[in-house]
């Protein structure tokens, strides 16, 4: 017997899940299940029910806060299911409802239609290792807030720092020497000081815990093969295996570039050719730490001490793609800073080019399962 294909659109919510059925074929009806608890055992129960009438079901909802549980879960019952880009799914420009019913018919109507656009799903220990990345980030936020909210208190007693370097040693010592005119003032001096060096400490714990699940992660390969590239280090190269996962899935450096969000948007009709800025869509916080590690770039290529470190053990073909792109990229910033470019978009141009160069290196490692 034949199974036919249903299509299942789920609108997710912290506490419901709304369904659409979609029939197969072209012009079959789509319609309105209902709307469930959030709760697997329901679904599971509902989902059933539409196996035993001999139905193959291709279940499909958004990407968003409640992330991959329910993907998870649909997955390990052997029914097919696709998390999509919201930023991605059509949409008329003239439509002005939404409702859950409304959205979880229209992700059944276009899937079965087949236009919308899957998202890599992570597994749950590359998400693991993702989280503390995006923790430390936020650690090191809240450092620099920390820091800009003393040196905004000390400016407005007029209290300046003699000596040259900030956050030395030096500086900590010159703040316990401040005597300020008020009891009050002395408490709130003392509990900036203690808050900065609070996120100081928090960032330097995920650090080395980072450190210590990326060795025991099957993305360690990987993570050492890019710390060969001059201004990635230990937190980056995490940072980017963690966020993009298997390079495999593009076929061409330039997929990434655009998941990345680093290639020029563009405003074209007829004659006319407008390219603007950046789309910056896709993963944020892997084109943030590309960008980051883009700035090593602006200074002539050499291969210091801490690279040579990072690059020992390492393929040669790793070490060689690694110079290959200090010498092309230093080349490239000094030439765009030479016609006037400013700072800020050679080192986006830099980001984009250092896109391609990482790709290169992950596929030249197998990724472990």
């Amino acid at each position: 017997m034949k199974k036919t294909v249903k299509y299942i659109g789920l609108d997710v919510h912290k506490e419901t899940i709304s369904i659409a059925v979609a029939d197969q074929g072209r012009d079959a009806e789509v319609r309105y299940y209902g709307k469930v608890a959030h709760d697997m055992d329901q679904l599971s129960k509902i989902f059933r029910k539409f196996i035993s009438q001999g139905a193959e079901l291709r279940c499909v909802y958004e990407a968003g806060c409640c992330g991959y549980p329910l993907y998870r879960f649909l997955t390990s019952k052997g029914i097919d299911c696709t998390v999509v880009a919201p930023s991605k799914i059509p949409r008329k420009s003239g439509e002005r409802l939404k409702t859950d019913k409304r959205d979880c018919i229209t992700l059944a109507r276009l899937h079965r239609a087949g236009e919308l656009t899957p998202i890599y799903v992570p597994n749950e220990e590359d998400e693991a290792l993702r989280d503390l990345t995006r923790a430390r980030n936020d650690a090191q936020n809240a450092h620099k807030r920390a820091k800009q909210q003393l040196t905004a208190f000390l400016l407005r007693y007029h209290i300046v720092f003699p000596g040259k370097s900030k956050w030395s040693k030096a500086y900590f010592n010159w703040l316990a020497d401040i005597s300020m005119p008020h009891q009050a003032q002395q408490i709130t001096l003392q509990e900036y000081i203690d808050t900065v060096r609070t996120c100081s400490n928090r960032v330097d714990r995920l650090t080395e815990q980072i450190r210590h699940f990326s060795e025991e992660s099957r993305l360690n390969g990987l993570i050492k093969a890019l710390q060969a590239m001059r201004g990635i280090s230990l937190v980056i190269a995490a940072s980017l295996a963690a966020e993009i996962g298997d390079f495999s899935r593009f076929e061409h450096p330039e997929e990434l570039m655009a998941y990345l969000g680093l290639i020029p948007s563009e405003f074209s009709s007829g004659e006319k050719q407008r390219q603007g800025s950046i789309t910056k869509s896709g993963n944020g916080h892997a084109r943030k730490s590309l960008i980051e590690a883009a700035q090593a770039y602006r200074l002539p290529a050499r291969k210091s001490r801490a690279i040579q470190k990072r690059q020992k053990g390492l393929p040669p073909e790793i070490c060689d793609l690694a110079w290959k792109a200090q010498l092309r990229l230093c080349n490239r910033y000094y030439y765009l800073t030479n016609k006037g470019k400013n700072a800020n978009i050679a080192k986006t141009a830099i980001a984009r080019e250092l896109s391609g160069f990482v790709w290169a290196i992950a596929l030249e490692l197998p990724l472990a399962a």
